[in-house]
């Protein structure tokens, strides 16, 4: 996806609409912090850019994920729906 600003407040509005910090990522997978490092270990998913203390992640491969993660939810647990 091609991402254009033209000025600083639009980048400011796409920032902070399409990067996600990992608690942000947490909640929006509804999974633990180990769980999500274990994503980022087997390469499931990749974050943008890592801090000291943090990592930021694209929405868009969140949403991915988050999609994924329902299809093998029916595929492996199907009793569950």
């Amino acid at each position: 996806m091609e991402y254009k600003v033209a000025n600083k407040e639009e980048f400011i509005k796409l920032v902070q609409s399409e990067i996600l910090t990992t608690s942000e990522v947490i909640e929006e997978l509804q999974i633990t912090r180990q769980a999500l490092n274990s994503l980022v270990k087997r390469g499931k998913l990749v974050p943008v850019k890592e801090l000291s203390r943090d990592k930021l992640y694209l929405r868009e491969d969140i949403e991915s994920r988050k999609e994924a993660a329902k299809e093998l939810h029916t595929k492996y647990r199907p009793y569950d729906e």
